[in-house]
């Protein structure tokens, strides 16, 4: 019988913890001229290794096991948790605090009732109603204020974009706008209306946002802090 070592036991551990770190993650290697190797969690989840030309498969396995409680560590930073729907708990929606209670879906002074059985449902279904309403106004508001025209405002369940404008001027917002605070959602508004004018992400376009918001790349990032918000509901 062939006699298995420390050092080899110590591998076949280091090789079942990478194992499960890609199983659920998705690994990403890029392999240049360099001469480290570096980790970098997306805020997509995704774990990127870049490393040297020379470097082998064994060893960015290595690199990655030694480094798992880092990227425990970043990936829980990245993973905001979700709002709770229980009675009792705080839920901000277009800025403001509301209280979950129970009871037909509305808000209601600081109160946000909701029913007892399928809340997260019964939430979505209030809030398409609702940011069709505040986004619509926001966006008249803004663009009477900047000179814009666009054709139409509507509201989706879109999961990968806060908002979209059409060649036409028709601008969609996803309900998920309803968790952003008002700079954030003031943000996508004039995004999306800039687009009537630029329809890219071009050079002319960025300075026709800057022209109006000056602070709009603070803006932007703080959009990007609430992407949780694509993943609730």
């Amino acid at each position: 019988m062939q006699k298995v070592g420390p050092k080899s036991i110590a591998f076949a551990l280091r090789r079942e913890r990478f194992c499960a770190i890609m199983q659920s993650m998705d690994v990403t290697v890029i392999k240049s001229k360099r001469r480290t190797l570096v980790l970098t969690v997306t805020r997509e989840k995704k774990l990127v290794v870049r490393a040297p030309l020379s470097a082998s498969d064994r060893e960015i396995e290595e690199f990655i096991a030694r480094h798992r409680r880092w990227i425990a560590a970043r990936l829980a930073a990245n993973s905001p948790s979700l709002p709770s729907l229980e009675n009792g708990t705080a839920l901000v929606l277009f800025g403001r605090s509301y209280t979950v209670a129970e009871g037909r879906a509305r808000l209601q002074g600081e109160t946000l009732f909701l029913p007892a059985e399928n809340r997260e449902k019964a939430l979505a279904a209030l809030l398409k109603r609702l940011t069709a309403s505040y986004m619509g106004e926001l966006t008249r508001r803004l663009a009477a204020q900047y000179g814009f025209r666009y054709a139409s405002v509507r509201v989706t369940s879109a999961r990968t974009r806060w908002g979209s404008c059409s060649k036409n001027g028709n601008i969609s917002y996803s309900f998920r706008n309803a968790f952003l605070p008002a700079p954030a959602a003031e943000y996508i508004v004039l995004h999306e209306l800039c687009h009537t004018r630029y329809f890219n992400h071009s050079a002319n376009f960025w300075h026709e946002l800057e022209g109006i918001l000056p602070d709009y790349a603070a803006r932007r990032k703080l959009v990007r802090s609430y992407e949780w918000a694509m993943k609730f509901l």
